[in-house]
């Protein structure tokens, strides 16, 4: 098992009672893992299990193929302040959404790992705001090395990853 600590960024339903958990971890950068049986009432993962949570996890690696297994979830971190505020949520959403554009599957990044965690945690503390928007595309983009004095990072961003979520030009427009 490789025991790391995580993020969780996505949800997807596999099954009825197990689901596919997108994690950004600190030692294995992004990782997917099934949590099999999490959509049970009784699952060891009941509560665990949500977007922007942050703690220590567990997981089997697959032998072939990126799809590893789920097997521990110890919660730190369960950010409420992302669930008070829709804009807020939104906010997070995006950054988690562009960070996975950013990064290849498991290639460890602990410097965007500390980007992640700071910025869900400010958004937890703080209103959402256009200023922390931009500097985490600021920072994320000077972390890339593709931030370039003449461009905004957000064209640095669009340039390199060909497109940014589509949700972001909604995002601004709620933030001015």
């Amino acid at each position: 098992m490789s025991p790391t600590q995580a993020i969780l960024i996505r949800l997807t339903r596999l099954t009825d009672t197990s689901l596919i958990v997108h994690w950004f971890t600190q030692d294995h950068g992004l990782v997917k893992a099934v949590a099999k049986g999490a959509r049970r009432p009784n699952s060891q993962f009941a509560g665990k299990l949500d977007l922007f949570f942050g703690g220590e996890i567990a997981f089997a690696r697959a032998p072939r193929g990126e799809l590893h297994s789920l097997r521990e979830v110890a919660i730190h971190s369960w950010r409420e302040g992302l669930r008070r505020d829709y804009s807020a949520t939104l906010l997070a959403a995006y950054f988690c959404q562009l960070l996975e554009l950013a990064v290849e599957p498991e290639h460890p990044d602990p410097p965007l790992f500390d980007l992640l965690r700071r910025a869900l945690d400010h958004v937890a503390d703080h209103p959402p705001s256009l200023r922390a928007l931009r500097h985490f595309e600021s920072e994320l983009s000077r972390m890339l090395g593709i931030n370039h004095d003449s461009a905004p990072p957000e064209t640095c961003l669009q340039n390199a990853l060909g497109n940014l979520p589509a949700n972001r030009r909604l995002l601004v427009e709620q933030l001015q």
